[in-house]
This record gives structure tokens, sequence and C-alpha cells, in this order.
């Protein structure tokens, strides 16, 4: 077995995630679960317990990034975000363009060029529209999983548009749908439309420069996926492990 010689830890706002990689920076060992109120403790437990996992006595040396990255008691660095997603994956790919990293209450567009610099960066943060969250407030409201989303949304014979920007009136303009008995589906599709508009007209502040890189828990979502295809007439990547691109990031600068 591959010796882990350092870790990495995102504590982010819905998922806290935690990578070992060897000293070339493969990736060998991760562990990733829902953000619980005590990040400090979580964040210790899962580091302890990816070492347990690989067989260690000890935590190798570790940097933290994410919302919660300053609770991250055993990490020697904090780094940001942007750094290390786009370090992660510009490691996975092997080379630059415009990464989108969509996460549970932020979204993030990065620009890499083709020796891995972060060239220019945008970070929505303030609004929850065009995140995760927007997804999963409709998921609930329309009593559909969110991992069905996606291939409802393609599936989809037309399409409700929803025009509100905001998370709150959204879920408004869908309570309306549904009491006019717009088609689920439909609904599902437009909410996806919206939410791939705002990411974006996002991604087209720091210039778009292909690939399209997409990294974050919503980069599983099939329909954005083909919506963002759709709207920029640019091919849409994902790198090994969409999910762990800021751990494995981190990782990589605990190497360093």
């Amino acid at each position: 077995m591959t010796h882990p010689a350092a870790f990495g830890i995102d504590a982010g706002s819905t998922t806290c995630k935690v990578v070992a990689v060897d000293a070339a920076g493969n990736l060998v060992g991760s562990r990733l679960e829902a953000t619980r109120p005590r990040l400090e403790e979580q964040a210790a437990a899962l580091l302890a317990g990816l070492a347990a996992d690989l067989g260690l006595a000890s935590t190798p040396p570790a940097t933290a990034t994410g919302y919660g990255r300053q609770l991250v008691r055993e990490a020697a660095r904090k780094v940001t975000e942007i750094t290390c997603h786009a370090r992660g994956a510009f490691r996975a790919l092997g080379h630059g363009g415009t990464l989108v990293d969509i996460g549970g209450q932020d979204a993030k567009a990065i620009r890499i060029d083709a020796t891995g610099r972060t060239v220019d960066f945008a970070m929505n943060d303030k609004c929850a529209a065009g995140t995760g969250r927007l997804l999963e407030h409709t998921a609930a409201r329309l009593g559909v999983a969110v991992a069905d989303l996606g291939n409802r949304a393609l599936a989809a014979g037309n399409e409700e548009p929803i025009s509100s920007t905001c998370t709150v009136f959204a879920e408004s303009e869908i309570i309306s749908l549904i009491g006019r008995g717009a088609d689920l589906d439909a609904i599902i599709r437009g909410l996806h439309r919206s939410l791939v508009g705002r990411i974006v007209a996002m991604a087209r502040t720091v210039g778009l420069t292909p690939p399209l890189i997409l990294s974050g828990g919503v980069a599983l979502n099939p329909g954005v996926r083909a919506m963002m295809q759709e709207a920029t007439g640019m091919t849409v990547i994902l790198p090994p492990h969409p999910q762990l691109m800021g751990a494995y990031g981190a990782a990589l600068l605990a190497l360093d």
C-alpha cells in the first residue's frame, strides 16, 4: 500500500471532506460526510478516522480549506478555497480552463492558465440562488429526491420559466406554479435553467476559457452539466471525485 504523506480537509458549509495523498500527490484515501454544527469536533474525528483507515498512528501534515477552515486545529495551514480548488483540479486533469465549483451555499468561477496559475476568479457567497441550496429547497418542496432532479429536468417535455434570482422568491414562484397545476418536471427544468443562467453569468465575468470544468456536489447533476454546455457552447468536463477537489488541493499544498 502507498504510504499517505499529507492530508487535506475541506470544511464546507454542507459537507466536510478529508483526503490523503502520497508523496507523489496521488489520492490514496478519503472520507466525506454532511457538515454538523460542532465542526471543530467533526474535523478532528474525520482526520483521525481517515488516519485509522490507512493504518497510521497519527495524522500527517494537513492543510484546511472551506468556510470552517479556521476551526480545524490539526491543520498547520489554512488556505482559501479558490487556491485549493484550482490546485486540485489542475493536478487532477493536467490542464487549465474555467473551473466552476458549485457548492451547497456558494459558487466559484476560477480561470486557470496552462501552468495552473489562477488568472481571475469570482465568488457568489451572499445569496443561495446559483448554489446547491436552491436545488435542495426545491426538491424538498416538490417531494423529489435531490439525486433525481437532474434526470427529471432532462426528461421534461416542456419548461416553466423561473424568473426570480432569489431563493426565497423562487420558492414562492414555484408554489404558485404548483397551485396552477404546472407539470413538476417542467418546474424542475425551469429551475435548472435559472440556476445555470446565474452561474454562467458569473463565469463570464472571469472569462470562459475552454474547457469548462465543474466541481462540487452539484457537478454530479446531469441536468446542470447539460444545460451549462448548451448555454456556453463549451465542452463540460468533470475531474475524478469532483466533490473532493478542494480537499485534494489542500492536501497537495500540505506536501509543499
